[in-house]
């Protein structure tokens, strides 16, 4: 399983980053960024890996004060669980944050053959290397949610390839822009 954890506070020295560097090693902590935040905030986001959350709990002793901790759920067009290796992408890392609202009339077929070009455009997106991960989000009242992991050559390339997909019009979409942190396992490993 794995969780998300917005942390108020940055990675300390020392301990904290020994720590997560140990983390990195056994595949618990699988990413690390700073996001944006208010000035003289520091946000950073932790993506983990655990069997549940009280292992999760566990795991986070040491490393920094949890803010928020998001469960993530495995999502069909998950590109790493289809095994899909994309090319290496260049460019600046995107959290997506997608809500599904289709309209009231909208026959279930048509709503089906959206979600099915949708996946078959998700494999091709992932394979040039902008989708690098796909999750679902826990259930809201404002309908089912996806989390997703993306990489553009900026803003305005990621704005057109989301705006293309066949289930946009029928998104709130959500995006937090990633800068990289100098504990994230990828510069660690």
């Amino acid at each position: 399983m794995e969780f998300l954890a917005a942390m108020a506070t940055e990675v300390p020295d020392g301990h904290g980053a020994a720590r997560a560097h140990e983390l990195a090693r056994h595949k618990r902590l699988l990413r690390l960024w700073r996001a944006p935040s208010r000035p003289g905030e520091s946000r950073i986001l932790g993506l983990f890996s655990a069997a549940d959350r009280d292992e999760f709990e566990q795991l986070l002793g040491g490393i920094s004060q949890v803010a928020r901790v998001t469960p993530l759920g495995a999502h069909d067009n998950d590109p790493a669980a289809a095994g899909v290796v994309g090319r290496p992408g260049k460019g600046p890392e995107f959290l997506i944050s997608m809500t599904l609202t289709v309209p009231p009339g909208i026959p279930a077929a048509a709503v089906d053959d959206a979600c099915a070009r949708e996946a078959e455009q998700t494999r091709e997106l992932a394979a040039r290397g902008h989708l690098l991960r796909l999750w679902t989000l826990p259930v809201s009242p404002d309908g089912p949610g996806t989390l997703g992991l993306w990489r553009a050559r900026d803003l305005g390339e990621l704005e057109a390839i989301l705006e293309a997909l066949p289930l946009s019009g029928w998104e709130t979409i959500e995006t937090t822009p990633l800068s990289p942190h100098p504990q994230d396992p990828i510069r660690l490993l």
